[in-house]
């Protein structure tokens, strides 16, 4: 049986992986580790406490807490660190930077130790039965122009400080793979979308504010480009890596499906009206007039500073080594996406109050 511990398991991506790797394998044991900031929700993954008590096991705690971890080694025979564990949203970073360093790399840098010395790595033999994976970002890169993509060679360049956090953790994984022998792995993926998203990022973001007849507040010209992958396939990547990943090697995860912000807005509008249209149950949901869903709405605020304009992911790595590719197209998961939204309004109503209704206010309304 392998046992996996899985940090930052309740936020948008670890408990999409959580769901889809107690899913698909029978024989595993899991134990989620997060310490439930904003974007953490024990909503996410509740359905996993209540239904699989034998195989899934919650630990309210910070991978900083040296004594917290080393007690999970001690209690559990850990065969995967899968490491979700992060501060993400740039805006945040912008606004204060000392905590993605505290999270984002020291935070690792206690992961790695306390891996190193109970897994009792050897100088020149991995062990078959361990590794730690670190789910990376393509914002490390830095930003493209019209041409190109980003591979596993691509020089890092970050250009935000949560980028810099996380490139920063990438090295530092790389360190212990090239000094102690730590088998390790990277992921670096595109932009996700999907159920249980935090809605400080743009599709949730957006949908939330169609449904409420809000302003709908768009960085600069809205001509920033992002490769947009659906949450599942980057979760079934992460398992195949896991699985037939090298170790020591950076894999990178791409949707091939790029497209501007204002695009992606444009397209969430249409989507949702055409769902209000059809379904009388999603018409009693929208706090909106129908006529009011349109864009109008529109809003273009001031740009974000240091702002990337394109992000593009050449995925021919994980294709080729391990067999890897999207499967499920953008038309298809944008409107499962809303759908979700739609159906799970008593998750979105009780994550947009209070903190992060000052939080919003405070990044779009004032600029």
């Amino acid at each position: 049986m392998k046992t996996y511990l899985v940090t930052g398991g309740a936020g948008f991506i670890g408990s999409n992986f959580i769901k889809y790797i107690l899913e698909k394998h029978q024989d595993i044991k899991i134990i989620c580790l997060d310490k439930l900031t904003y974007a953490g929700n024990l909503a996410n993954i509740e359905e996993n406490l209540n239904n699989n008590p034998e195989k899934f096991t919650f630990i309210k705690g910070d991978i900083n807490n040296t004594e917290l971890v080393e007690y999970i080694f001690d209690q559990w025979d850990i065969n995967y660190i899968v490491n979700f564990a992060a501060e993400s949203h740039v805006d945040r970073s912008i606004e204060d930077a000392e905590i993605f360093l505290k999270n984002n790399v020291l935070g690792v840098q206690n992961l790695l130790n306390i891996a190193k010395d109970k897994w009792e790595i050897g100088e020149r033999e991995y062990k078959d039965d361990v590794k730690f994976l670190q789910v990376s970002t393509d914002e490390v890169y830095g930003s493209l122009g019209k041409d190109g993509y980003f591979t596993e060679e691509t020089n890092i360049q970050p250009n935000s400080p949560y980028s810099a956090s996380k490139a920063s953790a990438d090295m530092l994984i790389r360190s212990y793979n090239e000094t102690h022998n730590l088998p390790t792995l990277i992921t670096r993926c595109s932009n996700n979308y999907g159920p249980y998203q935090f809605p400080e990022k743009l599709i949730p973001l957006m949908i939330n504010n169609i449904l409420n007849g809000e302003e709908l507040p768009v960085y600069g010209d809205g001509l920033n480009v992002r490769d947009w992958l659906y949450v599942k396939d980057h979760c079934k990547a992460i398992d195949m890596v896991l699985e037939k990943g090298k170790v020591g090697e950076i894999y990178n995860i791409g949707g091939h499906n790029e497209e501007t912000n204002i695009k992606i807005v444009k397209t969430l509008i249409k989507e949702i009206n055409m769902l209000l249209k059809e379904n009388d149950e999603y018409k009693e949901v929208a706090n909106t007039e129908l006529n009011n869903v349109n864009e109008d709405l529109i809003t273009f605020v001031k740009d974000r500073l240091g702002h990337d304009k394109r992000y593009a992911i050449d995925p021919s790595k994980i294709k080729k080594e391990i067999g890897w590719e999207p499967t499920i197209m953008f038309e298809d998961g944008i409107v499962d996406t809303i759908k979700w939204y739609l159906d799970n309004q008593e998750w979105l109503n009780l994550i947009t109050s209070g903190d992060y209704k000052n939080y919003y206010e405070e990044m779009y309304l004032d600029r």
